[in-house]
C-alpha cells in the first residue's frame, strides 16, 4: 500500500521532570515527577498521524544505541514504516529535556545529536521510494539544507508539503512557493513575517505576508484559541475545544499529523483544521509527546465548524 504521509524529521528520546513550577535562571525546583518517553517533533507527528489511521513513513536518523533501538521498535508498534531511518554510527540518539508546571506549560532543551546527522542523499532516497500523492510533512528539527531539499524535491514529484516551521528558525524565501501548506505558531509566524501575532487580526497580516512569500494555504496555531485559518478563498478562526490542559508538550505535533490525515483523506482545509484542533484538545490532557496523541476512536470525527 502507497504511504498516504511522509514524514521527514526528528526522533528524540524525552526525559520530562513535571513540578509545580519552571525553574528560573539558577534555580532548583523540588518534588518534580520524572518520566522517560520518546519524542522529537518528526516522531511525534509520525505517530500522531498513524494512531489516526494513516499509512506513514518516517525519515529520520536515530543513533546506534540503545535510545535509537528503543524508538525503532516503537515505531514498527505503531505500525509506521522504518525502512527510511537511518542509523549513526558516530553520534547518539537525540534527547531533550522538559520540565512542564502545573499549568501544563512546558520548556524544552534539546541536544539533537543523530537528527543533525540527516544527509540529502538519504532524504532524496525516501522520497524517490514513494508512490501515489502522499502528503509530505516536515520541520526544523533536521539541518536546514535538508528540510530545504526535501520541500524541493518533494514538489518536484508533485507531492503537497506541509511546512511545521518549528523550533522557530528563519528559513530561505526561495522555498515558500514550493509549499502546500505552511503551520506557524504565533512567536514562529512573528520569527517568518516580522509581524507580532497576538490576536485574529495580526494572524490575518502574518498569514497575508506569507501568501506575498507564496504559500499558498496558511494555518496559524494560536493555542487553546484555535487555528487561525487563511486561504485564497478566504479567512477565519476555528476554535479548538474547551478542556483542562495538564501537559501541552507536543500538541503543536498532534496538531500537525492530524492535519496531515485529514488532507490525505481529501476533506476541505477548513474541516481539516477543525479535526486537527480536535486531535490536539486531547493530547493536552494527558502527559508525554507520542503517549499523548489520541487513536481513532478516542474523539469526534464530526465537522466542527461553526
Amino acid at each position: 500500500m502507497a504511504n498516504a504521509i511522509c514524514v521527514i524529521g526528528s526522533s528524540n528520546t524525552d526525559m520530562v521532570v513535571k513540578a509545580e513550577k519552571l525553574p528560573g535562571p539558577g534555580e532548583t525546583v523540588i518534588g518534580g515527577t520524572f518520566l522517560m518517553n520518546p519524542g522529537g517533533k518528526g516522531a511525534n507527528q509520525a505517530v500522531a498521524a498513524a494512531r489516526l489511521g494513516a499509512s506513514v513513513m518516517l525519515v529520520a536518523k536515530v543513533g546506534n544505541d540503545i535510545f535509537g533501538e528503543q524508538a525503532v521498535r516503537q515505531f514498527r508498534q505503531e505500525q509506521i514504516d522504518t525502512a527510511y531511518i537511518f542509523t549513526d554510527s558516530e553520534s547518539p540518539s537525540g534527547v531533550a529535556l522538559i520540565n512542564v508546571d502545573a499549568a501544563g506549560e512546558n520548556c524544552i532543551m534539546v541536544a539533537p545529536g543523530s537528527n543533525a546527522r540527516l544527509e540529502t542523499g538519504e532524504v532524496e532516497r525516501a522520497i524517490d521510494a514513494l508512490s501515489g500523492s502522499p502528503i509530505v510533512l516536515v520541520q526544523l528539527e533536521i539541518p536546514l539544507p535538508v528540510v530545504e531539499y526535501a520541500i524541493r524535491r518533494s514538489y518536484e514529484k508533485g507531492f503537497r508539503v506541509i511546512l511545521n516551521p518549528a523550533p522557530a528558525q528563519s528559513l530561505s524565501p526561495d522555498v515558500f512557493p514550493f509549499l502546500y501548506l505552511v503551520t506557524p505558531n504565533e512567536s514562529e509566524a512573528e520569527l517568518l513575517t516580522g509581524i507580532r501575532v497576538t490576536d485574529p487580526a495580526s494572524a490575518e497580516r502574518a498569514a497575508v505576508r506569507l501568501h506575498e512569500l507564496g504559500v499558498p494555504n496558511v494555518v496559524i496555531t494560536l493555542g487553546s484559541r484555535g487555528a487561525f485559518l487563511h486561504t485564497a478563498a478566504g479567512a477565519r478562526l476555528i476554535p479548538a475545544p474547551s478542556v483542562t490542559a495538564i501537559d501541552t508538550t507536543a500538541a503543536g505535533d498532534c496538531f500537525n499529523g492530524a492535519l496531515a490525515v485529514a488532507l490525505s483523506e481529501n476533506r476541505p482545509l477548513e474541516e481539516a483544521v477543525a479535526f486537527a484542533c480536535r486531535a490536539a484538545a486531547v493530547s493536552v490532557t494527558r502527559m508525554g509527546a507520542q503517549a499523548s496523541a489520541p487513536h481513532r476512536h478516542e474523539f469526534d470525527e464530526r465537522p466542527a465548524v461553526a
